[in-house]
């Protein structure tokens, strides 16, 4: 598949998925960069809904409240939530959706390769690969580098460690995933099944090393919880003894990860990229792999459901739950009603095309 050409997606969830998301009474975000898509993974009632928009190169996601947070190849953006203009959307389908994302600022900052993004207490928090650091935004520059591994000598944009996964802990920094301990241009890919880490932001401190491209560290429900991608396994982490306990393994390589009571919900991906991702311990283990986000009991440690893309999409990046919106919707720049929405503290108006007075 070429870039820009219209992507045809197909998907299926199994009975598991479907009661799991019914229940829950919420809704799934997740980001795919090589479909170029967010996606909105909902219910509507009757069945799964989906809903696709489109970004380029979409990488990292996070919600708090009624905030989304999305990375894409040159921009962050920033929406939030207004709810009482959702409902009346589409005027002749009342209460289609009950929340809708509209744009409210767009950071461009050049092509920062960046991956993970956090909302923490003080901010927005954002992993820059390319530079090997943890960033903040800035209204003068394209990013402001506030830290980097120990190992890593310098701010350049070399890719050096490839530091990708960030969890907060009490809204702040705690815990980073990189891909090795190099110090040197793209250094981290001749040991990429070994050679991945865990490291402490506040110490520079290794917690758990060895690991085969780890994604997605989380500290949710007082755990923490990595993804060890090249394995296909959620781990779960002890940081104080520096050790693992393998949670379940997926057949995918795993990536993108958050925690609903007691499901967490895993991130699957094929593998297409040979000379990155290829000679991985995952491949081994299963004959094919598959693409989709798994549900994974964790007081039994076995998958329960499974949302799966079986055309168009190939892997995942990130996802997160939306508590609380089953009917989701999101405008990407340039879609229609995009200008028409007027949420306010304490009113909202549609502003629509043949309602609109005669301005002077």
């Amino acid at each position: 598949m070429m870039a820009g050409e219209p992507v045809t997606m197909r998907c299926e969830a199994d009975a598991g998925f479907n009661e799991w998301l019914a229940r829950s009474g919420g809704s799934i975000a997740c980001t795919t960069y090589q479909a170029g898509k967010l996606l909105l993974v909902g219910w509507n009632g009757r069945q799964v809904s989906l809903l696709p928009r489109t970004f380029q190169k979409a990488m990292g996601l996070d919600v708090a409240g009624g905030r989304l947070v999305l990375a894409t190849q040159h921009e962050v953006f920033w929406f939030a939530d207004a709810p009482l203009l959702a409902p009346e959307f589409i005027p002749d389908q009342l209460n289609r959706y009950d929340a809708l994302y509209l744009l409210r600022v767009l950071y461009f900052t050049g092509d920062l390769n960046v991956h993970d993004l956090a909302l923490g207490a003080d901010g927005l928090w954002l992993v820059a690969s390319r530079f090997s650091c943890l960033a903040r935004l800035s209204e003068e520059y394209s990013f402001i580098p506030v830290w980097r591994p120990p190992f890593v000598s310098d701010f350049v944009p070399e890719d050096r460690c490839h530091l990708n996964g960030l969890a907060l802990l009490d809204g702040q920094p705690k815990t980073v995933t990189v891909l090795g301990t190099t110090d040197t241009p793209g250094g981290w890919r001749a040991n990429k099944a070994t050679g991945g880490v865990l490291l402490d932001v506040p110490t520079g401190e290794i917690i758990l090393s060895g690991l085969a491209m780890p994604h997605s560290p989380r500290w949710q429900q007082g755990r923490l919880w990595v993804l060890n991608s090249g394995t296909g396994e959620l781990l779960q982490v002890d940081p104080e003894r520096g050790q693992a306990e393998v949670v379940c393994a997926l057949p995918g390589y795993v990536r993108g990860l958050t925690v609903v009571g007691n499901v967490a919900l895993v991130g699957l991906c094929k593998i297409r990229e040979r000379h990155i991702f290829g000679g991985l311990p995952v491949q081994s283990r299963y004959q094919s792999l598959r693409c989709g986000i798994a549900l994974v009991d964790l007081r039994r440690g076995v998958q329960i459901g499974l949302f799966e893309f079986t055309a168009g999409v190939e892997e995942i990046y990130d996802l997160r739950f939306l508590p609380g919106r089953q009917r989701p919707n999101i405008l990407a720049p340039g879609q229609p009603g995009v200008r028409e929405g007027f949420p306010a503290p304490d009113f909202s108006y549609w502003l629509r095309p043949d309602k609109q007075l005669p301005l002077e």
